[in-house]
């Protein structure tokens, strides 16, 4: 476990007690520089605690192994993850350790929660590593977590727990010129309240020697010469276009800003009661997303969507709209000439691309090891069917397995914490050897014998770029970026790797700043947020306030039907929003098998979906909280008819009016009171 020059020379300042961010590439040793400095800080800090955050549930684990190592068994440590079902409360094992690694959503609800053995204050540890650190920004946990520090430290709460971060892409926050990637860096240190970024100035060579990046490739296709199935798609799209008779949508098919068109367009039907409206948006949303699906792998598989997407809208509309009737009827029509042109359509050219590189770099032996990075749920499934179904494929030793985020993807089926878990175990010993995932895999992952790494079609930004890249660790490994001519993609990336050296041209201007300049720079960067983030919660408690919660109504969204009101609704732990009304009941129906959700909770256990009563539009789930029923709603699924207007909430946080937590107590007591009444 001896550290590397380069390791000593970025950890000296955090050894002294100080707050640093480590900038290290992936793959050069940040987490065993943080081990290392989570034993000194346990050797030589009297009570010394310390909690490892990460913002991905498999880092847990993979943290657990670097830290324990180090510590070699003379501290305790535990893990604590989502889906780790039941244990004992936070507060009661972060008392019990020396040293902690949790996702940061478990410390933040443990920070807020009443419950003597789930609460913890953040001065109960002394050091506070925060891995992936650049996520410490606007809304994050990370930062609603540091912004509780940064209240601590300007009151002068003390004491206070040392901070580590620990990031390899500090990133541009959207900035295209040097000054606006400066104030990026220096607010991203004054978030983690940072005396300084330490990267290796006199062992860099060593490091460039020990931490060789992978060959870039841009491997770029033509377009499909002709696309009758996308055709086919699009000429539908122009017959609801005409049946909606909205001029001003425009109908650039296929783009992210038709998306959102349509998106808006929904919304502002909803809320003006114009119901035929928001149906059509909805079916063009899904004739968009068949386009993105049949350009990102085949024509089969959007179809596949769109089926699915109509089987469900049978099997659940007990009511259907005039509307609704006319956009079954025009798919039903058109379904089999789809399905037609599906089948005989040419090949995707990316997917074509996609097998050079997979028989090339898994034709050769050497035990090859890779992953193809992809951008949806759904395209990931697609694109691991396509690798099992290509006949060109079956001749090569390729054995794949999907790693995508945890929760039910859009083709009906979840990976659970537990799935990933298992899925990277296995390719880490080698019993898989190719990975299809989504950005759940960018962050973190350690495979050193990984040695191929395909970007498929992304549009994302320079830190996505960075991390993906470095999942290639082999000697000699490859980093492909497959894409058409011309394409956004192709532009982004190329963007991608100018802003890849502007983010460190940026953060060497922060580093070499003068110390008493750059002090001052973080104090008034702090300062100005916590008055934002003050300044936010005085708002969101006024739009709280704006109407009684008895004089807002509950709508379904689909077919305008009252259900209940705001007076109805309580938040369990803060953020599930359940009706508490016993006569609710009438209004939605419950199915019979349960929902799945990758986490454990310690207080309750998921149901059912419900859906409306009057037209099956899905409503959100039923939990069974200790020993009581409570149909939990999902935002998206009500219209607030409020003395001013309609409103369609895009957060429960959003609502104009108070919803109060829910008290188990009262509960049962009001209910034994109403039985004996009765």
């Amino acid at each position: 476990m001896e550290l590397r020059p380069y390791q000593w020379e970025v950890i000296m300042p955090a050894l002294e007690g100080k707050n640093i961010i480590i900038w290290l590439p992936t793959g050069s040793g940040k987490t065993r520089a943080a081990a290392y400095v989570a034993k000194r800080h346990l050797e030589t800090v009297d009570r010394a605690k310390v909690v490892v955050l990460v913002n991905r549930v498999h880092l847990v684990t993979q943290h657990y192994e670097e830290f324990s190592h180090m510590l070699d068994g003379r501290w305790a440590i535990t893990t604590l993850r989502g889906d780790m079902g039941p244990r004992p409360g936070f507060g009661h094992l972060a008392r019990k350790n020396d040293l902690l690694i949790c996702t940061a959503e478990l410390l933040q609800m443990a920070l807020v929660s009443p419950e003597e053995e789930e609460h913890v204050e953040l001065n109960e540890f002394s050091l506070l590593v925060v891995d992936e650190c650049h996520h410490t920004h606007k809304d994050t946990v990370y930062n609603i977590i540091l912004s509780r520090y940064l209240q601590h430290k300007l009151q002068r709460t003390w004491p206070l727990p040392q901070v580590l971060g620990l990031t390899a892409s500090p990133g541009t926050g959207r900035a295209t010129n040097l000054d606006g990637a400066i104030d990026h860096i220096l607010q991203l240190c004054a978030n983690l309240d940072t005396w300084r970024i330490m990267s290796p100035q006199t062992y860099r060579p060593q490091l460039q020697e020990h931490n060789r990046q992978p060959c870039k490739q841009y491997d770029l296709c033509h377009r499909r010469s002709q696309d009758p199935f996308g055709d086919m798609l699009k000429k539908l799209m122009n017959q609801i276009h005409d049946h909606l008779e909205m001029t001003e949508l425009s109908r650039d098919f296929g783009t992210q800003m038709y998306e959102q068109q349509v998106v808006e367009l929904s919304q502002t039907a909803a809320e003006a009661g114009l119901q035929q409206q928001r149906v059509y948006a909805l079916h063009l949303r899904r004739y968009n997303d068949a386009l993105f699906i049949h350009d990102t792998v085949r024509a089969v598989d959007a179809l596949a969507a769109l089926q699915d997407f109509y089987d469900r809208e049978r099997d659940t509309k007990t009511q259907v709209l005039r509307a609704e009737r006319w956009l079954l009827a025009l798919f039903d029509d058109h379904k089999n000439e789809l399905a037609r042109l599906a089948t005989q359509g040419p090949e995707n050219p990316k997917l074509e691309m996609l097998e050079q590189i997979l028989k090339k770099q898994f034709g050769n032996p050497g035990n090859p090891r890779g992953i193809v990075f992809t951008c949806t749920r759904q395209s990931a499934h697609s694109l691991l069917l396509w690798l099992r179904q290509q006949p060109g494929l079956q001749t090569v030793d390729i054995r794949a397995q999907l790693l995508i985020g945890a929760g039910n993807s859009s083709r009906g089926t979840t990976m659970t914490q537990r799935d990933q878990q298992e899925v990277i175990r296995k390719f880490r010993v080698g019993t898989l050897n190719l990975l299809v995932a989504t950005s759940v895999a960018e962050e973190g992952l350690d495979i050193p014998q990984c040695n191929v790494v395909v970007r498929y079609g992304l549009l994302t930004n320079e830190i996505s770029m960075v991390q993906a890249r470095g999942r290639a660790r082999a000697n000699e490994s490859v980093y492909s970026f497959v894409a058409t001519h011309g394409s956004r993609e192709l532009q982004r990336e190329q963007t991608n790797e100018a802003l890849e050296i502007l983010m460190k041209r940026a953060v060497t201007a922060v580093q070499e700043m003068d110390p008493a300049e750059y002090q001052a720079k973080i104090r008034d960067l702090q300062r100005a947020a916590l008055v934002k983030r003050a300044a936010q919660a005085a708002q969101q408690k006024s739009r709280r306030q704006q109407f009684l919660a008895e004089q807002v109504q509950l709508l379904c969204i689909n077919c305008m039907v009252a259900v209940g009101h705001g007076s109805d609704l309580r938040k369990v732990e803060g953020t599930h929003h359940v009706n508490v009304n016993p006569n609710f009941s009438i209004y939605y129906n419950v199915s019979q098998k349960p929902v799945v959700i990758d986490k454990v909770f310690r207080d309750w256990r998921p149901g059912g979906t419900i859906s409306c009563k009057n037209c099956g539009e899905l409503w959100g789930l039923q939990m069974l909280y200790k020993s009581v029923n409570l149909p939990v709603l999902k935002v998206h699924s009500m219209l607030l008819e409020t003395p001013q207007g309609r409103v369609q909430p895009k957060k429960w946080s959003r609502v104009p009016f108070p919803v109060p937590d829910f008290d188990f107590v009262q509960h049962c007591a009001q209910n034994l009171s109403e039985l004996s009444l009765a």
